[in-house]
């Protein structure tokens, strides 16, 4: 599995320069994860109990909430339909544990191609970054999002992790240059 990684872009319109950011930190993860055993994508930093192997499947599950759920208004697809959100509101963290690097992988490389998708539909309908997406938010739980904020949180969410993936990364085996 080769992953590649370019460097965001200096010079880009808006939409261009938000997606090559995205598309950068969606590689590092990737890559920081990558090579690992399931044992290894199970280990935690303590005190965090935070891992890499869930988080690949955490953000799995933020791209199809972010881009397909409330961009698209498209209904929730396996395994996120059928999940025990109730019982763990954790649940994408916790059940990637003894998942294989190769399926956690695979499950968010489909989920960042179905957003790029839905996203590249979403602005060939409507280029405005400023309009709302498609699933409005219930009034007692506040405004609803643009689809700038959504590219913008997207970039937010994968930096955060980035930052905890590096740590997570470097206390497994001591890489530091992933």
């Amino acid at each position: 599995m080769t992953i590649e990684r370019a460097e965001p872009s200096f010079h880009d319109d808006e939409v261009g320069m938000l997606r090559s950011f995205l598309d950068h930190y969606r590689a590092t993860i990737r890559l920081q994860a990558s090579g690992l055993t399931a044992a290894q994508l199970d280990q935690a930093l303590p005190p965090s109990d935070l891992t890499l192997g869930g988080m690949l499947k955490h953000l799995a599950f933020v791209e199809d909430y972010w881009f397909s759920y409330n961009l698209m208004a498209h209904e929730p697809t396996p395994p996120w339909d059928t999940a025990p959100w109730g019982d763990d509101p954790d649940w994408d963290w916790h059940s990637a544990s003894q998942t294989p690097h190769s399926e956690l992988d695979a499950l968010l490389a489909a989920a960042i191609a179905r957003s790029d998708e839905c996203l590249d539909a979403a602005l060939a309908a409507d280029p405005d970054l400023g309009r709302l997406v498609a699933r409005p938010r219930p009034p007692e739980k506040g405004d609803t999002a643009t689809v700038r904020w959504v590219l913008v949180h997207m970039v937010e969410e994968y930096c955060r992790h980035a930052g905890h993936a590096d740590l997570i990364r470097q206390s497994i085996d001591g890489a530091t240059d992933v």
